[in-house]
């Protein structure tokens, strides 16, 4: 499995549709995430990939599309 597919997969698991959206789609706009839900997202993400996000880093701006959490991840490498 790819990045992008875990990213997919943990906002599959987040949101309970089942969905792939394009990577620069806006996964707030598109009504995937809210702030609510974010905080669960970033989570997930945190298990999927090992990685620690710090709340500072709790932004919608960072993780708005499948191509900025891509880059947010790989910034934490």
């Amino acid at each position: 499995m790819d990045e992008r597919e875990k990213i997919v997969k943990v906002l599959v698991a987040i949101s309970g549709k089942e969905l792939n959206p394009a990577d620069d789609e806006s996964l707030f706009s598109s009504g995937l995430l809210d702030s609510f839900a974010l905080a669960d997202f970033v989570s997930g993400l945190e298990d999927e990939f090992g990685v620690k996000i710090p709340d500072s880093d709790l932004s919608a701006r960072k993780f708005d599309s499948i191509a900025k959490v891509q880059q947010y991840l790989a910034a934490k490498k």
